[in-house]
């Protein structure tokens, strides 16, 4: 019976070895084969955005490799989508317009082989680029401005700002460029130091990978919106665990951090360890309770209708200054609420929810830069507007940047900076 059963597994064994070997030679790089698979037969096509999946049939060459398609622009530049043998579609993208384009598609054996060409006449749908600049809206802020756009395929665009205005007597003109695959994104062009009576001109293009480009789309004249830095040396901070409208302060005086640093406008660099810290004493300021949230509450001297937030993170990143550290990511917080007091019902009025985005394909040393920088986030992100007038705010640290803005293991801050105007 063993020996049964060992002859069973020993077939088995050699007819996969076999198989597979057969398979492998699919993929060896030489052949010697000089024969053109035969010509791909086509079932349909679906048009997509700027492009179109293609439905086939393959032909029964044993050595066949893959499926190609070529498109060529008007400019003349060419482009080869590709698909392997294993799948019985392929998408194409690039094209300009919804106009009629033909496609050649092939197919490749292993050796390099190309069949005859299998021309396809497609109508695209409006491609991705020109609909996000049909989507852009732009919206004036405070000393700056800033554009939303929705790109549903979350394809690779640029989008080239052109902005025109008048300093100090003499127009001037300067371009932004963005590049992007969200499926939604905003882009801000900041420290624009203009009275509302120097409007802003605003003149766009939107181009992707292919060379694609829209024309210039004009999208007007803004005003922008004046605000000024709040001096800090008005503020006064409670102690912590002391309570205002039942909330409590935070314990930020963990380590080597104190709860001060957040207001002294110097930022943590590798080498002043300036932040505060929780030491994991968040929501009611003890340790059992564990750590987010936690409230930074700040009296600001004064009334102000608020307008703007700046937040620094801990960085700690090495006396260098020249490495990431801990900008985000680990102890900082990504997600925050902004709240502010309303005398007329004694009780904090909820401002917004600002979520600080993770920058990608950074540098070290750009990371340290960016992080320097700061955060800045509107109180009304969508329509930026003032605050009613508060003498209290309060920042609210609800999650950190880690497991995706999910963990409560935030313990850190560097700096918040708070702008607006003074309510006499």
């Amino acid at each position: 019976m063993k020996s049964k059963k060992f002859n069973l597994l020993y077939i088995t064994f050699v007819l996969l070895l076999a198989f597979s070997c057969k398979e492998g030679e699919r993929f060896k790089p030489n052949s010697g084969d000089g024969s053109a698979p035969g010509k791909v037969t086509l079932k349909n096509y679906k048009p997509l955005f700027g492009g179109a999946r293609f439905y086939y049939t393959l032909p029964p060459d044993e050595d066949l490799m893959s499926v190609e398609a070529i498109y060529t622009s008007k400019n003349g530049k060419s482009f080869t989508f590709a698909a392997s043998y294993f799948v019985d579609s392929l998408d194409v993208y690039g094209f300009p317009s919804t106009d009629e384009y033909t496609i050649q598609l092939y197919a490749v054996d292993r050796a390099g082989n190309k069949s005859e060409a299998l021309d396809v006449k497609v109508t695209p749908l409006e491609p991705a680029f020109s609909r996000v600049a049909n989507s852009m809206e732009v919206k004036p802020g405070f000393s700056s401005f800033f554009l939303d756009w929705e790109n549903e395929l979350k394809q690779n665009i640029n989008v080239y700002v052109d902005f025109t205005f008048n300093q100090d007597g003499a127009s001037r003109t300067l371009t932004s460029v963005f590049s992007s695959n969200l499926e939604k994104d905003r882009r801000f062009i900041n420290d624009l130091f203009l009275p509302p009576t120097e409007k802003v001109a605003v003149k766009i293009r939107v181009e992707d990978i292919y060379g694609n480009i829209t024309e210039t789309l004009d999208k007007g004249s803004i005003s922008l919106f004046e605000d000024n830095k709040i001096e800090k040396a008005q503020w006064v901070l409670p102690n912590a665990n002391d309570s205002i409208g039942g909330v409590p302060m935070v314990f930020g005086n963990g380590y080597e951090g104190r709860n001060r640093y957040v207001i002294d406008d110097i930022i943590d660099r590798g080498d002043n360890l300036n932040f505060m810290h929780t030491n994991s004493r968040g929501k009611t300021g003890r340790t059992a309770d564990g750590n987010m949230p936690w409230n930074f509450i700040i009296d600001l001297g004064g009334y102000y209708e608020l307008s703007r937030i700046i937040t620094v993170q801990r960085h700690s990143g090495g006396l260098a200054n020249i490495s990431r550290g801990q900008f985000y990511r680990n102890e900082n917080v990504g997600l925050y609420n902004m709240y502010i007091w309303d005398d007329a019902t004694s009780s904090w009025e909820f401002v917004s929810q600002s979520k600080i985005l993770v920058p990608e394909g950074l540098s070290e040393l750009e990371f340290v830069k960016k992080g320097e920088a700061g955060d800045m986030a509107y109180m009304y992100p969508d329509e930026p507007a003032y605050t009613k007038p508060t003498r209290w705010f309060r920042y609210e640290a609800i999650k950190s940047f880690n497991g995706n803005y999910t963990l409560e293991d935030g313990n850190c801050l560097s700096e918040i900076t708070l702008y607006g105007k003074k309510r006499n």
